[in-house]
């Protein structure tokens, strides 16, 4: 007796379903994918009903609609753990300077870099915000990520963190991407608010912190039971230690999860911090050292790690993600898409760097960027694996062997894309 189901994928020459025990993958962990030879994923109703080999499948299940995967991959949809992707105008001309020979804090340090972009989302309506960040969103959906971590933090008051969380809202409800939003209010100092940081630091706890809360208990995340996070940067030249346990602690107070940018261009004490706090994620740690490092590892923390920033900037020192995982960490990649020090939507492209320049095996960097970047978003339950019962949220990608999606770069590997057990974009000529 066979089952009806909506439809089924086989004849797959690899599935990867990056299945396992609850929680992210951590240390040699992160190697194990579990392959499928010649697999088949059913799915019925948006959701996974089974995953396995294919005889099997295709005897137990009838499906309204097949697709034969022979030659080719499945894996999960990507998901990207933290993104500024929500965001008006741009910073190319931050791109010359910094190939003429500026760097990033000596154009930040010059009214340029985030408040730059500051100025340009805060004149920005709500509706100009979604249509330049749905762009982007699309892009990002054709190269294989269905889920992604949306940041606040261009805005710097209240009005315009607030139209930032609607945009992300909007371009949820719109776009087959799920956004999951981030308050990140405390992201540099505003220009109304120089040499007072501790009175802008006051107000992101006594209005702009609570006003979000209220917005999300509201929101469609709320309803969907997708969390609302709490993020800072905590680095010279934004938020030092204190003034970032300020907004963290108060946050955590009011019941928000926490993330943090640290340790990316300074190590001042921000990682420890967070890991104090309870952070779901620590993210950057590009001058993180052994005992960082060790922390991290024996925390509940996942570390995301952002390659695409160092390349962006020219630079050579990479966050050791390679001594994270030795250590027993669980790790994520990012392209943290944002309009100054990554202007990158591409996961295929950040797992490319990472194999090459943090000594990642190709596994380590699909898990990644899938199962373990999935719960440093909240949503380890729902996405970032083939499991049943699983959201189908899953990748058709042009290659039969799954180390290429890191092995070749520069162009895009997915020939189809599956959200909720629908064909969301085809390279065929179906797009978003």
């Amino acid at each position: 007796m066979t089952t009806s189901i909506d439809l089924l994928l086989h004849s797959a020459a690899q599935i990867v379903t990056c299945d396992g025990p609850p929680g992210p993958k951590r240390g040699v962990a992160m190697r194990e994918l579990g392959l499928i030879a010649n697999g088949a994923v059913a799915v019925d109703q948006g959701r996974i009903v089974a995953v396995g080999p294919s005889d099997e499948l295709r005897r137990s299940y009838q499906a309204r609609h097949e697709i034969a995967a022979a030659g080719k991959l499945i894996c999960p949809g990507f998901v990207d753990p933290h993104t500024h992707v929500v965001y008006a105008g741009d910073r190319v001309n931050e791109f010359e300077q910094r190939i003429a020979g500026a760097t990033y804090q000596e154009i930040m340090a010059a009214g340029g870099g985030i408040v730059s972009s500051m100025h340009a989302t805060r004149n920005a309506a709500a509706d100009q915000l979604v249509r330049e960040s749905r762009s982007r969103l699309d892009q990002m959906l054709m190269l294989g990520t269905t889920t992604v971590e949306a940041k606040t933090g261009y805005g710097l008051e209240l009005a315009a963190e607030l139209r930032q969380l609607e945009a992300i809202a909007a371009l949820d409800a719109a776009h087959p991407i799920d956004l999951v939003p981030t308050l990140l209010a405390a992201h540099a100092i505003p220009p109304e608010f120089a040499n007072h940081a501790d009175d802008y630091v006051e107000l992101v706890i006594a209005e702009i912190l609570p006003a979000a809360l209220e917005w999300y208990r509201a929101s469609r995340f709320a309803a969907a039971g997708v969390p609302l996070f709490a993020d800072v940067f905590c680095e010279r030249g934004a938020f030092d230690v204190v003034q970032s346990r300020r907004v963290l602690a108060a946050a955590r107070e009011l019941g928000l999860p926490l993330k943090a940018h640290v340790d990316e261009f300074t190590a001042l004490g921000g990682l420890e911090m967070a890991l104090e706090l309870g952070a779901v994620s620590v993210d950057h740690l590009d001058v993180s050292g052994p005992a960082g490092i060790a922390q991290v590892a024996q925390s509940d923390a996942i570390a995301v790690s952002i390659p695409t920033v160092t390349f962006n900037l020219g630079g050579t020192h990479y966050a050791d993600a390679r001594g994270l995982i030795d250590a027993g960490a669980a790790v994520a990649l990012t392209t943290d898409i944002n309009p100054g020090s990554a202007p990158c939507p591409s996961l295929p492209l950040v797992m490319a760097i990472a194999c090459r320049y943090q000594r990642l095996l190709p596994a380590e960097a699909l898990n990644a960027v899938t199962r373990n970047a999935a719960y440093a978003i909240g949503l380890g339950d729902r996405v970032g694996s083939l499991e049943a019962g699983k959201q189908a949220d899953l990748l058709l990608v042009d290659t039969g062997d799954y180390r290429h999606l890191a092995y070749e770069f520069g162009g895009n590997p997915v020939e189809t894309v599956i959200k909720r057990g629908a064909i969301v974009y085809a390279r065929s000529g179906r797009h978003p």
